[in-house]
């Protein structure tokens, strides 16, 4: 490994009262790949923005290339070629991936699009990139588009490339090609940072390890060195346990069918296309898909916030023995049916919480038209508020806090302690876990598994591939708004489940899966 690229001395930021970084030291050397750790609110991403010229430092000292720096902007960053690719893609959708990549920059003499696209086309030859510099951003899959904000930076010359998150979204086979073009980029000498929470991904791709925790640096050890368990440690202070416990399903009984559903836009581009499955009670059912498929049309439509085109969605009351059907109904309907079907959307302060309420407010959204006068009962709420805080350990100042104050773990707890407490005989969660640190992740984990025991209809839509093999008991794969195959999660892996998101086994397996649909096994 060369000399040290980047290098970072008691480099210290505050908001205010909040400390984000305290005196961090650590180095990146030349073709080297450093992962950077850290439970949520540890300071990642705020340490690299002002590597990035986003924040500027309260104090400490930046080098590059053993000189001093001072950078106060993205701008000086590219000066001095550090370029980072952020978590959300800063694109401009109707431009094509050369334009893009050349967007801001002040290029000598007339502009010549073909030049762009032939010294994309080098830079993609050279690092194995696979692009077409003239297709529209709107045209791309996730993958795509994270390829060109990667190629930006380098176009502009970037030795010291920083990514966060850059596995979050993507199937285990674009993974794999991320990662070999990396590995290519740490040959030619290139220093890179990768802000991860996926713990099998570190220990794949990267030489080092820094940790941090509370804003303060822990410590750097080598990959080679290292295992999960030690770098777990590192993180939250003490021994976690990595293994998350699947029961078998005990009496498992059909509770949610869906039968054959279709679902287009208003523009008229189908979302759901013949999608059947069944929720069965005591059981978590995981549905997987490259991000767009229709994950999140399809829980909405169960829960009642869309209008279907077609199909049907049979509940199967397990205290009436009824059946009824919940397609086109409102999600007040569907609770006067008797139906308790609890949502946890992806947008937790769009569609889960109201950001300004506090905790205890937010609780009353599910009660507060039982009251029995005109006066609104606060005493219930909060102390299902202050149960939840407890038994979650929701850090909070108090109940009277409002959420929007809390951290994305954190509100995942208030919001999932809340639905749960609605004692649900479905539950569905929708992305539960993302960018959550491994602490607040495997108690949500234990949640779902507690559910699952308690005879609960559990369906979780998930983006990490590891988690939905180990936590689940079977998986729907969506492909571009179809089910290209519903596997046994103890029989199958991420490679095949990565096949599947992408619709290259759809074909075969469509067939057979249609067969076991008709012999009623599925």
């Amino acid at each position: 490994m060369g000399s040290p690229a980047i290098e970072l001395r008691n480099i210290t930021k505050t908001f205010g009262s909040i400390t984000a970084n305290k005196n961090v030291s650590l180095t990146v050397n030349s073709g080297e790949i450093l992962s950077l750790l850290g439970e949520n609110g540890s300071g990642k991403t705020t340490l690299m923005n002002m590597i990035s010229g986003i924040y500027f430092p309260d104090a400490g000292h930046i080098f590059i290339d053993g000189k001093e720096v001072v950078i106060r902007s993205p701008k000086d960053a590219f000066d001095y070629k550090i370029g980072m690719i952020h978590q959300h893609f800063k694109l401009v959708d109707i431009f094509t991936a050369a334009e893009n990549i050349v967007l801001g920059l002040k290029e000598k003499g007339k502009f010549d699009i073909k030049d762009i696209e032939k010294k994309v086309a080098e830079i993609s030859a050279k690092y194995g990139f696979d692009i077409d510099p003239a297709k529209k951003i709107y045209e791309m899959s996730v993958s795509e588009k994270q390829t060109v904000e990667i190629i930006k930076v380098l176009y502009r010359g970037a030795n010291i490339l920083i990514l966060d998150e850059p596995t979050a979204v993507l199937t285990p086979q674009e993974t794999d090609k991320l990662f070999a073009v990396l590995r290519k980029m740490k040959e030619d000498g290139k220093a890179i940072v990768i802000i991860t929470h996926k713990l099998h991904e570190v220990l794949a791709i990267s030489d080092k390890v820094s940790v941090l925790r509370k804003g303060e640096y822990i410590g750097t050890v080598m990959t080679s060195e290292t295992d999960e368990s030690q770098l777990t440690e590192m993180m939250v202070g003490k021994k976690i346990s990595l293994n998350i416990n699947r029961e078998e399903p005990e009496g498992a009984q059909d509770r949610l069918e869906v039968k054959g559903i279709d679902y287009e836009s208003i523009d008229g581009v189908k979302i759901l296309d013949d999608v059947s499955f069944t929720a069965r009670s005591g059981e978590i059912l995981g549905i997987a898909g490259i991000s767009g498929s229709g994950q999140k049309e399809l829980l909405e439509s169960i829960a009642g916030l869309r209008k279907l085109d077609g199909g049907e969605i049979i509940y199967h009351n397990p205290k009436t023995g009824t059946s009824d059907n919940l397609r086109d109904r409102t999600p007040t309907q569907i609770k006067e049916l008797g139906v308790r079907l609890s949502f946890v959307p992806e947008d937790r302060l769009g569609m889960g919480l109201v950001g300004n309420m506090d905790i205890i407010d937010n609780m009353m959204l599910r009660s507060y038209k039982k009251g029995k006068t005109a006066f609104v009962e606060r005493k219930q709420p909060r102390d299902l508020a202050e149960k939840i805080i407890s038994d979650l350990e929701v850090v909070t100042p108090s109940a009277n806090t409002p959420v929007r104050r809390l951290s994305g773990g954190n509100i995942q707890k208030v919001l999932l302690g809340r639905e749960i407490a609605a004692a649900p005989t479905v539950l569905m969660v929708a992305y539960p876990v993302r960018g959550l640190d491994i602490n607040s992740s495997y108690l949500i984990y234990k949640l779902r598994n507690e559910q699952k025991a308690n005879g609960v209809s559990v369906i979780f839509v998930g983006e990490d591939l590891d988690v939905l093999v180990e936590l689940c008991d079977r998986i729907v794969v969506l492909s571009s708004g179809r089910v290209t195959g519903i596997v046994d999660a103890r029989n199958t892996t991420k490679e095949e489940i990565g096949l599947l998101m992408t619709g290259t086994k759809g074909d075969s397996l469509q067939s057979e899966f249609n067969q076991i649909r008709k012999d009623k096994k599925i």
